[in-house]
């Protein structure tokens, strides 16, 4: 998380956490629809790999395709294809219920337990809690993730914008790479840089509007990206925020808003994967281009909020 959201109060921190696949095991990445561009839904299948010839663990461990019922007893426990898996497939709502379950154990042996008081929060493909103390709550949502080779970019448990996810399903995250690009941007920005809290006031305008504040987000990174940084000082603040409006509304107009990500060679903070690099632009506005009728609803909210923000600045002044 940035820190840009909008609300000041109930906000969920989220946080990704990487899988690893344990000793002896190994994640293959699959396409649940090849040919579908750009590729956004993945399945991630478990294989045993043989480690016969490799460096033993402490333990000595064997391998598990050689000598899978005596590693099983001697394990005495179920393996992970039998625990977080459907059929030679990781699951994500299993995976999370693990997830729910270690967090719940390792709970009892913090030191945070003897001032907060936790409780888990329903979520099936994320591990949520709250925690809390006295008149203070703090609500964390753990994200799963499987890296897509050695990039910036995930496989995550968050469900995808179909109305069903199946629970096999991994979507595409770049929100590690988000993340890293704006922590390099504000490490060489100069001091007193406000492209976060463009960000946050703006987001607030947005609040029961038909735009997303991931919509918002790529805005503002397009512009981060061609704007020299000297640019975003506190002191080009209303300059900023004009130029985030009006390319707002030009991607209005044009029915076209490009994921930053997809098809972008020109971010070197970020490493992407080749695919992404070479994918076509990915129209985040595509459904207004389908849909006249919800892209002319945009513009009369795109107007209101013009109004509302000019009355925010009006009131803050």
């Amino acid at each position: 998380m940035e820190g840009w959201s909008p609300y000041e109060e109930n906000i969920t921190y989220r946080v990704l956490v990487s899988l690893i696949p344990p000793y002896g095991h190994a994640f293959l990445p699959e396409l649940c629809n090849p040919g579908e561009m750009p590729e956004r839904n993945f399945r991630i299948r478990v294989e045993l790999v043989c480690t016969c010839k490799t460096e033993q663990p402490v333990g000595g461990m064997l391998c598990f395709i050689h000598h899978e019922e005596e590693e099983q007893r001697r394990n005495l426990g179920p393996s992970l294809l039998q625990t977080v898996c459907t059929g030679s497939y990781l699951d994500v709502q299993k995976t999370a219920c693990r997830f729910h379950q270690l967090v719940k154990a390792c709970w009892l042996v913090l030191p945070h337990s003897r001032r907060w008081r936790l409780t888990m929060l329903p979520c099936d493909r994320s591990c949520k809690f709250k925690m809390a103390r006295a008149e203070e709550e703090i609500i964390i949502e753990i994200m799963l993730g499987v890296q897509q080779g050695d990039s910036d970019i995930f496989m995550s448990s968050q469900a995808s914008e179909a109305l069903f996810t199946p629970s096999t399903t991994w979507t595409l995250s770049c929100a590690v790479a988000e993340a890293k690009f704006f922590e390099r941007r504000a490490r060489r920005a100069p001091d007193g840089s406000f492209h976060l809290r463009c960000l946050q006031l703006c987001a607030r305008v947005l609040v029961g509007t038909c735009f997303s504040e991931y919509a918002l987000k790529t805005v503002v990174m397009h512009l981060l990206n061609t704007t020299p940084l000297s640019g975003w000082h506190r002191t080009h603040f209303l300059l900023r925020l004009d130029d985030i409006m009006r390319y707002l509304r030009h991607c209005l107009e044009e029915k076209r808003l490009d994921h930053f990500f997809f098809g972008n060679e020109k971010i070197p903070e970020v490493v992407l994967p080749p695919a992404l690099q070479r994918a076509e632009p990915f129209n985040l506005f595509q459904h207004l281009a389908q849909d006249p009728d919800a892209q002319a609803q945009a513009m009369r909210e795109f107007t209101d909020m013009q109004d509302r923000l000019t009355r925010m600045l009006a009131n803050d002044n």
